[in-house]
């Protein structure tokens, strides 16, 4: 089972990983109401690397999704997604995009579902200003939890 940190000990935790030779890799998301989709991404982008780091949003930028949202608060997406098989290390964050996390952690894979190409994530001058290098994971973006939301009010 993957472990919710704080960022200051998640940065110990990959030095520790990258001085015992291991790879790391990013993936980040909302997280709320999590189903098969999201099970799919975090199982493809932890093949990508020995760690696999998921960042969660924030309640705030959670927030932003849309009225009603997020159904669960952040420390609760980020145990569930921590318990997910993969995943290593769950870190919530505040900032609109991950960038600010990648630069800290330089990690050597960012991951991103389907819905993106690498020209179309939004951090990849980040990944490239670091040497890292970027994944499309996941199966087809077919599922979200606003549909799956849209459904539950019907």
């Amino acid at each position: 089972m993957g472990e919710v940190v704080t960022r200051e000990r998640l940065l110990q935790l990959v030095q520790d990983d990258r001085r015992e030779g291991r790879t790391i890799a990013l993936a980040n998301g909302c997280f709320d109401l999590v189903h098969v989709g999201h099970i799919r991404y975090l199982q493809a982008a932890a093949a990508e690397a020995d760690r696999l780091i998921v960042a969660v949003n924030d309640d705030e930028m959670a927030g932003r999704k849309g009225a009603g949202r997020p159904i669960l608060p952040a420390s609760d997406r980020a145990e569930i997604v921590a318990a997910i098989r993969g995943v290593d290390y769950v870190v919530v964050f505040a900032e609109p995009t991950v960038a600010p996390l990648l630069t800290l952690l330089k990690p050597d894979v960012h991951c991103k579902g389907t819905d993106y190409t690498t020209e179309t994530v939004p951090e990849r001058e980040t990944v490239a200003a670091y040497g890292g290098r970027i994944a499309i994971v996941g199966d087809p973006k077919d599922h979200s939890t606003r549909d799956l939301l849209a459904r539950i009010r019907e």
